[in-house]
């Protein structure tokens, strides 16, 4: 047969997309068994401009797969796309009516009988894991057979829609061929397309969860159980992605990846040995089932961030999730992480139907104290109710839709709107649409735990610390902080819809943080807090040290060398010490005032990390001579009188060069040009 497996259209610019790993190894399956199977990728379509958005999109999106001439057409028919994937298949099925349209994924599995009750030009479909049952689909559509000995399979009989049992899941996943990545583009045009600077492939390491939260259908999909594809197998695919295809990052899709330490240091290992370790990669993780020699391993292995679901920090709220977590081993991990030289994402939830604001207010102080303990990137979140969850089955009758989730974006294809017709689906059936709704929250109004959601995280990326010190010496809940902070800007004439909304927010929050304090003696080192992550993200947001014309010192540093200051560097004098009050921020201490300590900091990125160090005073003074007039033993002469007591010139000279030569090596410093004559 000719078999179009089609991946609907979805768009949003903040992500980038990858080549769709589910299709693959359908369609790799497919072609063993004898069939001419392509992959439609209507997503790397719109990228490139061959799809076009607008009105017209989804019939041209059937013009596109009729092209291929297929007998059978299969969508991956997950949440956010399921209107594609509805009004395309409809549109296939008027021009070809005899075409046999079939849908599977996570959300369809779970709203099968009602997906075929709904929408006739559906012929089936496949609920689960898909490579064995979507084969033996194929093969009987072959012949003219129908499937009713198809197991894992929802189908038409004339009028009546039939349910044959469930498949049994894939024992051995090793027997499933390696994904054939020549039947999609090269990984090269995904990267290109999305503007990132890698190639980046799925690597599958396992399916299945065990844990029952509320929220999620993955633990339900593959009915709490866990396999993995064996080591060695897990290894020839990287070898194939990265020295075939191309990969130059990996993402490990496994939510219970760490789960099995064994396992995970074998990995590891087997990665080392292999060389492999020069090929970046990203994982989820527990918190855990990690400690500080593992992340070591991980990282040397290559992993160079790690995703940790914390969900809340209301005990209350994880009890109605089904989860445990335990804010010590919380702070602990997020600092061993960052010190391993891994990125961990942190991911919050909050809006629960039974949440009142403290609950929230919990969840936002755990995050801030989260961020207080480094280089971490939050994630804060509505609730999706997606089918197959305890959400869906307990809550759809209480849907509304009032603000856009993380999951129901993507098909604002009419000039930054859905299309007129898709929110005219989505209203008419909110249970087969749930993702596009919204569960109403007890404590806190859904406009608000939206804006919380959005704009929050910039908080915790930039100004932690000196939120929570905000909120405490106000006396005031982290949500009711953030909110008259927002009402502050709106009055500054910032504004949520402007492109550079999130470069306003960070600029002008020092100036309406120091104005809510204004007047107070409490809490004095909060200035200071305040300036240190202020210069900190200005270090960050400048970027790592650049080739602007004047080049690394070169030759003798007591020579003609004009050493200058790099501009993305910043030195900086504080009346308290800042680091022990930071290390009292990150072990939970919060102490209203502490005595003047004068500390010198400097600030400079060190290829994606920041670093702050703490310099003395002749580091300091030299440093700012650093400016492209003087030359080293220039600098060395105009410091004598003040540092070189105990010494001769000569020798003092001579520290001055083994600091130029430090201060170079850390990038700090570099060959300013010659001053004129």
């Amino acid at each position: 047969m000719n078999i179009s497996l089609v991946f609907p259209p979805f768009h949003l610019q903040s992500l980038y997309n990858l080549p769709p790993l589910g299709l693959i190894s359908l369609a790799t399956v497919l072609g063993e068994a004898g069939h001419r199977a392509v992959i439609r990728d209507l997503v790397l379509a719109l990228r490139q401009g061959s799809l076009g958005m607008g009105k017209e999109l989804y019939g041209e999106a059937a013009r596109m797969i009729l092209r291929d001439d297929p007998d059978l057409v299969g969508f991956s028919a997950q949440c956010t796309t399921f209107p594609a994937v509805v009004r395309i298949a409809r549109l296939l099925k008027e021009q070809k009516p005899d075409l046999r349209i079939v849908a599977g994924g996570h959300n369809v599995s779970f709203l099968d009988v009602p997906t075929l009750e709904r929408f006739p030009w559906i012929d089936a479909v496949v609920r689960g894991e898909g490579e064995v049952t979507f084969r033996e689909l194929a093969a009987s559509f072959a012949v003219g057979n129908d499937p009713a000995e198809v197991a894992g399979v929802t189908w038409r009989r004339g009028t009546e829609i039939v349910r044959n049992p469930d498949r049994e899941l894939i024992a051995d996943l090793d027997t499933l061929p390696l994904p054939d990545y020549t039947l999609v583009p090269p990984l090269a045009s995904y990267r290109d397309a999305c503007g990132i600077p890698r190639s980046i492939a799925i690597l599958e390491v396992g399916r299945g969860c065990p844990h029952r939260c509320v929220y999620c259908s993955e633990s339900v999909m593959w009915r709490r159980r866990t396999r993995t594809f064996s080591i060695p197998r897990l290894i020839r695919e990287m070898e194939e992605l990265h020295g075939r295809f191309g990969a130059e990052c990996l993402v490990l899709a496994y939510d219970q990846f760490t789960a099995d330490r064994r396992f995970v240091e074998e990995f590891c290992n087997r990665v080392i040995d292999a060389r492999l370790n020069r090929v970046p990669w990203y994982c989820i993780s527990r918190l855990d089932s990690l400690d500080r020699p593992l992340l070591d391993l991980m990282r040397e292995a290559g992993c160079e961030s790690m995703c940790y679901g914390i969900d809340s920090g209301s005990r209350r709220t994880l009890a109605f999730i089904g989860k445990e977590i335990d804010e010590g081993i919380l702070y602990q991990r997020v600092r061993e992480t960052t010190e391993a030289g891994m990125v961990p994402t942190l991911s919050f939830v909050i809006g629960f139907p039974e949440e009142e604001r403290e609950d929230i207010d919990q969840t936002l102080f755990l995050a801030l104290k989260a961020g207080v303990q480094g280089n971490s990137a939050p994630l804060v979140q509505l609730p999706t109710v997606l089918a197959g969850t305890e959400l869906h089955r307990r809550y759809t009758g209480r849907l509304v839709r009032e603000v856009d989730t993380y999951f129901s974006l993507g098909l604002e294809f009419d000039h930054g709107r859905r299309l007129a017709d898709d929110e005219r689906l989505i209203d008419a059936d909110p249970f087969l649409f749930s993702s596009f709704y919204n569960l109403p929250c007890a404590g806190v109004p859904l406009a608000e735990l939206d804006r919380i959601a959005r704009w929050f995280p910039l908080i915790l990326n930039g100004y932690p610390k000196s939120f929570i010190l905000l909120s405490l010496a106000l006396g005031r809940p982290p949500s009711n902080l953030f909110r008259e902070i927002l009402s502050r800007l709106e009055e500054d004439g910032w504004r949520e819809d402007d492109p550079t909304a999130e470069t306003a927010f960070l600029e002008r929050f020092p100036c309406h943080a120091e104005g809510l304090m204004a007047g107070s003696a409490s809490w004095p080192h909060f200035a200071e807090i305040l300036t240190y992550e202020t210069l900190a993200l200005r270090a960050t947001h400048r970027g790592p040290p650049r080739a602007d014309g004047a080049g690394p010192l070169k030759g003798d540093p007591a020579g003609e060398c004009r050493p200058v200051l790099r501009e993305e560097v910043t030195v900086s004098e504080f009346r308290r010490n800042l680091p022990a009050i930071i290390a009292d921020l990150k072990s939970g201490i919060f102490r209203e005032s502490y005595p003047p300590e004068p500390t010198l900091l400097i600030f400079y990125p060190s290829g994606e990390r920041l670093e702050v160090m703490e310099i003395n005073r002749f580091g300091k003074d030299f440093l700012l001579l650093c400016n492209g007039l003087a030359t080293c033993e220039e600098i060395a002469a105009t410091l004598y009188g003040e540092y070189g007591d105990a010494m001769d010139s000569g020798a003092f000279s001579e520290e001055c060069k083994d600091a130029l030569t430090v201060f170079t090596g850390m990038g700090l410093v570099r060959d300013g040009a010659a001053p004129a004559p």
